[in-house]
């Protein structure tokens, strides 16, 4: 699990917060470094974790890496039951983000690079760095069972060719997207 250093800058998001792509900022962490909202992807937008003020943009974690892109006036909210979902008005839905177990009180941007969601105890509930998508950042890990997948290149973050999985006993395979996790499919030297 991942712990927070005391020392650690952070930005909180409070409940009944919302981001549009073109009206509002996306939520800093205290540096400004990282940010957590909307990016540039193709004909839309994407919601995911990526470099802020460091051009060119860099995405360093997305939501759904392999859906649309999201229209203009798509919201991201932080309800005010504690979960995070967005809407998308054109499509008339929304999708959940983040449904936790328990409601979210209060959200955290860190300098990490990292969003969390904490429970009335302080305690995490979800956070970005549980579900890494192509791209580790400092103090991150990559646990047993989970998987970086590759994006198709540079500007587009959807699926690209290859993932790595953390196997239960501790070793990294690289496999092609869409195979199983078997011996026969692993790409090795």
């Amino acid at each position: 699990m991942f712990a927070t250093s005391a020392s650690q800058k952070q930005m909180n998001v409070s409940r009944d917060s919302s981001l549009m792509p073109k009206t509002d900022s996306p939520w800093l962490s205290a540096s400004g470094l990282y940010a957590f909202g909307f990016y540039d992807r193709g004909n839309g937008y994407g919601l995911g974790v990526f470099l802020a003020g460091i051009p060119p943009q860099t995405v360093v974690w997305t939501f759904n890496q392999d859906s649309l892109p999201f229209p203009s006036n798509a919201t991201l909210q932080f309800t005010t039951d504690g979960r995070l979902i967005l809407q998308s008005w054109l499509l008339g839905q929304f999708t959940n983000v983040v449904v936790p177990e328990v409601p979210a009180i209060s959200a955290l941007k860190l300098d990490s690079g990292n969003f969390i969601l904490y429970n009335s105890n302080r305690g995490i509930i979800w956070q970005t760095f549980f579900s890494p998508t192509y791209s580790l950042l400092p103090g991150q890990n990559l646990s047993a069972g989970n998987q970086l997948v590759s994006s198709a290149s540079e500007s587009d973050q959807s699926s690209g060719l290859f993932r790595i999985k953390m196997q239960r006993d501790g070793n990294p395979v690289q496999y092609p997207v869409n195979s199983i996790d078997a011996l026969a499919y692993a790409l090795v030297d």
